[in-house]
């Protein structure tokens, strides 16, 4: 009995620990979701009691991002509805009508002046309808990871809320044009080009609503 007890504890604080640990759910948006800007290379004048080199910015400079560690607002407001509605109907019907004439010298007269008749029909009714309708209003503070070659703007980042019952995860990248900027710094969504926006959650609420491997694992080839 105690060897089996001794066996057994690896299992149990596997699957403790195993309950313990937050995982970070998938996501499909554009990676790194950050990146730190490129050191500033300046040959003077060199830092003195004020100026600094690594934070001097121009006094006219403007503050919309440009470069690769630039921050940049994004608006989100997406709203999407779509809705689908078909109908088709068929109808096929055909008879045919065929007799056996008398005619004297045949064999069979028993079959002779039968009447024959046949007749079938097809009906076939079909109707679908399909509504969607999707809003989403958020904010999120991004970075630009990558300046491309025509000068858009890669940007990529992610708002990470805890709350009591788990984690939500806001994600969002895109290539943004630098004249689509305000001069707050700031981007509708609606004018972000490739854009990907993921609102996720782990913790016990969603881990109820999914099922579980073993039963994943069932449903993979069961024909039922």
């Amino acid at each position: 009995m105690n060897n089996f007890r001794l066996m057994m504890l690896p299992f149990v604080a596997g699957l403790v620990l195993g309950g313990c640990v937050t995982t970070t759910p998938p996501t499909s948006v554009a990676q790194p979701m950050t990146a730190r800007p490129e050191p500033r290379h300046a040959a003077a004048p060199l830092n003195g009691a004020i100026y600094s080199i690594a934070s001097m910015r121009p006094l006219f400079e403007d503050r919309r991002a440009r470069f690769v560690g630039d921050t940049i607002t994004i608006n989100i407001a997406e709203k999407t509805s779509a809705s689908k509605n078909s109908e088709n109907k068929t109808s096929r019907s055909q008879s045919i009508e065929a007799s056996v004439p008398t005619v004297v010298g045949l064999p069979l007269k028993g079959v002779q002046g039968t009447a024959l008749s046949a007749s079938s029909t097809n009906d076939f009714g079909g109707k679908g309808q399909n509504t969607s309708a999707n809003d989403f209003t958020s904010a999120i503070t991004v970075t630009v990871i990558e300046v491309l070659g025509n000068g858009n703007l890669l940007v990529s980042g992610e708002k990470q809320i805890g709350l009591k019952e788990g984690e939500e995860f806001i994600r969002f990248s895109g290539v943004i044009n630098p004249t689509t900027i305000t001069a707050t710094n700031t981007v509708q969504s609606t004018q972000v080009a490739d854009a990907r926006i993921e609102y996720k959650a782990n913790g016990f609420i969603d881990s109820a609503q999914a099922m579980g491997w073993l039963g994943r694992f069932f449903l993979s080839f069961l024909p039922f």
